[in-house]
């Protein structure tokens, strides 16, 4: 439809195309038709007129011959051809259907030759003695046929100039209607062009401007409909989607509204304080149970110092803040009582909305660590009253043993001596769990004391070596060359207990025969890597994460133990700033490695 409206547009502009261009048509024909009528007519008979005029310079010729002695005969034969010459030529002439004006010439010029002939007839016919009185009298008429000869000959150069002169008039005359013509059709573009332009572009500027009230959230705008072509349809289809939209924006905005008040509910019944900080540190969000918790004075000047570091280097780093362990819990006095919070720290982007920034959880766990520190207390209260009657019985089993109160049968010394070791074992199990509890109370003080990389490891090699040769097994040290004199501050006798229980498992686990390696190289950020490495059956992947754990011992473990020393290695780790883990695959032997700062 819309093609039918430019074409129906622009007909006027085509027609008037055509016109002219029929018109340009049948002016050229009528101009070819013309010139061909002055070069058929004209330009012929001023060929003829010539043709005439040399038939009478012949025939002239031929008279004057006749004048001279024994020529009469050979001029009157060059006579009769002149004068056939001209009347072919006259004829012809005649024949052609000339105008009245040049009709009555050609006649007078007819006459005249007839007279002319007579007269050169009869000076042929005549004596000698009057033949140049005769040839004179046919001079005259001669000049009166070369006078109407001119006659004729100037009327063929008036029509040829009169038919130019009409051919200018007729050309101008089509310069000045093409002239017009193209005014008009000037006038007419302009014309069109401002009514299609008018009938166009106003249906798509409406368009346009509803779309850009669109974009700026204005869904009210509609397109009027001006036509049933595809701008009509075009502007149906615009306004059915700004009906869709509007229904989109109020379902999304229903929507929007009852996600927000179930957040609000949700944040509100959340018994945890929750802060939504944005990336400049402006609190965005503070449920109920937080804004309790600004009010508090360890708020008076923003985040305490073990949050704030941590939430700066979320907001810094995009990395999420997820501490496990209670140690890092935060205490808090809210309400003249000390509450205890493991602070969650989530790192938020979102761009949609370009809000960059984090949530800090704090988890209360003041029961938990109440109830962690009861655990340990218990365990620790436990474990010394505990020691000291298991002492007495152990001192008990190993008088008996010596049998300075008597004789003892064989069975009862295979008794005793079983009494015996199951006490040495659960006094060690004792020692374990007090030298734990200190740890994770933080009651055992480091006893620091400056060593050096070769002496530690060499020492270790040697007390190492007691237990490991009778095995049947190889100890390799291995240090990174430049390594050997560097010193470092640590508790030489702590770390001594987790570099002997790493060995002491690594022969348990190793085979006869086996190299277990004892290894320091430089680690990252000013840290040094120390590792032992055994050639056992491994670990089960899904085991690894857990051998650190309390009294953990992996599914179908043979050898003997409480599950405790790698628990007291990871605590004597932690204590000097390090850490410690563990990598194994089945059938490819167990590395177990920390770092120690410098």
């Amino acid at each position: 439809m819309l093609r039918s409206r430019l074409t129906l547009g622009l007909l006027p502009l085509l027609l008037l195309f055509l016109a002219v261009g029929l018109y340009a048509f049948r002016a050229s024909q009528d101009f070819g038709a013309a010139v061909q009528g002055i070069l058929d007519r004209n330009l012929l008979s001023i060929a003829r007129v010539k043709e005439m005029r040399t038939a009478l310079s012949q025939m002239n010729d031929a008279l004057g011959q006749a004048v001279l002695p024994g020529g009469a005969r050979s001029a009157s034969r060059g006579f009769d051809e002149g004068r056939a010459r001209f009347k072919r030529s006259l004829n012809d002439e005649l024949l052609a259907g000339p105008a009245a004006g040049k009709a009555s010439l050609l006649n007078e010029l007819d006459d005249r030759f007839q007279r002319f002939t007579q007269m050169g007839e009869t000076t042929f016919r005549g004596g000698p003695f009057d033949l140049v009185a005769r040839y004179g009298q046919a001079e005259a008429a001669l000049i009166r046929v070369n006078t109407a000869l001119e006659a004729v000959l100037e009327k063929d150069h008036d029509d040829v100039r009169a038919a130019g002169l009409r051919i200018q008039a007729r050309t101008e005359e089509t310069l000045r209607l093409l002239f017009a013509a193209m005014l008009v059709a000037v006038g007419l573009f302009f014309f069109l062009a401002w009514r299609l332009g008018s009938s166009l572009l106003e249906p798509i500027k409406a368009v346009t401007e509803s779309a850009v009230a669109l974009g700026r959230g204005d869904l009210e705008r509609e397109v009027p409909v001006t036509s049933r072509d595809e701008l009509g349809q075009l502007a149906k289809a615009f306004n059915a989607m700004a009906v869709h939209l509007r229904a989109y924006r109020e379902a999304t905005l229903a929507k929007v509204l009852r996600t927000q008040r179930t957040m609000e509910a949700t944040l509100t019944s959340a018994p945890d304080p929750v802060f939504v900080i944005s990336s400049d540190g402006t609190h965005t969000v503070r449920n109920p149970a937080a804004e309790q918790l600004a009010q508090s004075s360890g708020f008076s000047r923003g985040f305490p110092a073990a949050l704030a570091e941590p939430l700066a280097k979320v907001l810094a780093t995009g990395d999420h803040y997820l501490p496990t362990d209670y140690g890092r819990a935060v205490t808090l006095r809210v309400a003249r009582e000390d509450r205890h919070y493991l602070p969650r720290i989530l790192a938020i982007g979102d761009k949609l909305t370009e809000f960059k920034g984090a949530a800090v959880i704090l988890q209360d766990v003041t029961k938990f660590r109440l109830l962690d520190d009861a655990k340990t207390n218990l365990v620790g209260t436990v474990s010394h009253e505990l020691k000291t009657p298991l002492t007495s019985l152990r001192m008990a089993v190993y008088l008996l043993l010596e049998q300075n109160v008597g004789a003892l049968a064989p069975q009862q010394i295979e008794l005793l001596e079983t009494a015996r070791d199951d006490a040495d074992r659960l006094l060690r199990i004792l020692d374990n769990l007090l030298d734990l509890t200190r740890l994770e109370a933080g009651a055992s003080a480091l006893d620091r004391h400056p060593i050096t990389l070769a002496g530690l490891l060499d020492g270790i090699a040697r007390e190492a070596r007691a237990f490991i040769d009778p095995a049947g097994q190889t100890l390799a040290v291995d240090i990174e060359p430049g390594l050997e004199t560097e010193t470092m501050n640590v508790d030489g006798e702590r770390i001594r207990h987790v570099f002997i229980n790493l060995l002491t498992n690594a022969v348990k686990y190793s085979p006869r025969g086996g190299v277990i390696t004892l290894s320091a190289i430089a680690g990252p950020l000013g840290f040094v890597r120390f590792g032992v490495r055994d050639q056992g059956p491994g670990i089960a992947p899904e085991n690894v994460p857990r051998v650190f754990d309390r009294f953990y011992r992996a599914p179908g473990q043979e050898k003997s133990g409480a599950g405790l020393g790698l628990t007291i290695a990871r605590e004597i780790v932690v204590a000097h700033g390090g850490s410690i883990t563990c990598m194994s695959e089945p059938g490819q032997g167990t590395e177990f490695y920390f770092l120690l700062p410098r």
